[in-house]
């Protein structure tokens, strides 16, 4: 037998997984493993801003994930093997114990995943990683990675000229190898174990994606439960008119959170848009939609091109103000204690129910950078530890082009707090709402 691990990262799903199906092709046997405590379960962990661990909110979605991830893989015969400790540590302790030959898994291009990536190939174990988050794959674009367009509109019309189409989903396996035979019995993680250990958490009525509802919970059948739903609705066609709402479950789309954990593949949201079109004629919101999507790749490709510059203060520039930030205003801005109503409303959301709009977050990174001169890797942290669909290159990217380190043609975005509280909450519904955690 040829035994071998695939280890998922931020690929929690069966269908739509070119490193799980090779790893099935090229193995007698297998076993399926989760790190819990690997950084792509926390990314920045003890920061110089304190011990930034995942939230409750966080948390729970990944357990919940999990959970659905294992109940799939046991109705096909398998398993999956939970640890808890660095993917560094467990990974090469459980390829001893089952004799794997290699662990395969997906390719992460940021910073510390990347590092954990390359710390495992030097404990003698064979890595094969496997890039397939992006739409496309980065051969198929109309340019080498590292000649990446510097501009996000650049970028698309370059795509769109050479008529470069999303790479088409795979299936899901339709059998999977069995389990190695001295994997029986191994010491793993009880997922039920570490639900209880977050505790009772009761539903927020007023959250905008309510993850304790059987709906929008995480997991690839909930997540294509959703995409099935919101595709069948009218809902896509309004999605560029309504996308600026603060609140409410149909003002977006709510794929973020299947997205970013990886029970949804951003090819399989492409191919359901492409459907609808087909079904329902192109339309402004199909498009805009589509339109996410690619700065979901765009981001994923100046991590390829840039790796670990994107996580320095001052990003891709060359020289940048020094830095002022107060760990008391930052304090305050985390916990929604600020003079803005605006700004606490939307940290007083975040905290209740891990989850903000995408206007909202770009109103109070702009507020944290540009009026309380705070450092942006410390809001990029704090959503990190927060966010139920947090996503390293769509949290890196986006505070980089607030911040004006990125690519951000305008050397950054500064929102006045006023105008937006005006023009996206005008009778104050919003802040009435969440005027409290």
């Amino acid at each position: 037998m040829t035994p071998l691990i695939y280890w998922f990262r931020n690929d929690l799903r069966l269908h739509d997984n070119p490193a799980l199906v090779q790893a099935c092709a090229q193995s007698d046997a297998l076993l399926p493993v989760y790190c819990l405590g690997s950084a792509s379960a926390i990314h920045n962990g003890d920061t110089r801003w304190g011990v930034m661990q995942p939230g409750m909110h966080r948390q729970r979605v990944l357990l919940d994930s999990l959970i659905d991830l294992d109940a799939q893989l046991r109705a096909m015969g398998s398993a999956l093997t939970v640890v808890y400790g660095p993917a560094t540590d467990m990974l090469p302790k459980l390829a001893r114990a089952v004799d794997a030959t290699a662990i395969h898994c997906e390719s992460i291009a940021a910073t510390h995943e990347q590092s954990e990536l390359d710390q495992l190939q030097h404990t003698g174990v064979e890595v094969v990683s496997r890039w397939q988050s992006t739409l496309f794959e980065p051969d198929d674009l109309p340019f080498k990675v590292q000649d990446l367009p510097a501009v996000y509109t650049q970028f698309r019309r370059a795509l769109t000229c050479a008529q470069v189409r999303p790479v088409v989903p795979l299936p899901a396996p339709t059998q999977l190898p069995p389990l190695p035979e001295t994997a029986h019995g191994y010491a793993t993680v009880n997922l039920a174990d570490e639900l209880a250990k977050l505790g009772h958490n009761s539903p927020e009525p007023r959250s905008s994606l309510p993850y304790l509802q059987a709906e929008f919970t995480g997991g690839e059948r909930a997540g294509l439960a959703h995409l099935a739903r919101y595709f069948a609705s009218d809902l896509p066609r309004h999605y560029k008119a309504t996308r600026n709402g603060l609140t409410g479950t149909d003002f977006s789309s709510k794929l973020s959170g299947w997205l970013a954990s990886g029970a949804l593949s951003a090819r399989q949201v492409a191919q359901t848009i492409s459907n609808y079109e087909q079904r329902e004629g192109p339309n402004e919101g199909t498009e805009w939609l589509l339109l996410e999507l690619l700065w979901r790749d765009y981001f994923r490709l100046l991590h390829l091109q840039y790796g670990d510059k994107l996580f320095r203060y001052r990003g891709l520039r060359d020289k940048v103000p020094p830095i002022h930030h107060d760990p008391a205003l930052f304090t305050r801005w985390c916990l929604g204690r600020t003079t803005e109503p605006l700004v606490d409303a939307a940290m007083h959301e975040l905290l209740a129910s891990g989850y903000l709009s995408n206007r909202l977050r770009q109103v109070v990174a702009s507020y944290l950078i540009h009026e309380l001169h705070g450092d942006w890797r410390a809001g990029a942290a704090w959503f990190e530890a927060q966010l139920i669909d947090y996503d390293v290159y769509n949290n890196q990217g986006n505070w980089l082009y607030i911040a004006g380190m990125g690519t951000d043609p305008r050397g950054g975005r500064r929102f006045n707090v006023q105008k937006q509280a005006q023009d996206h909450d005008p009778d104050q519904s919003y802040q009435k709402l969440w005027h409290q955690v």
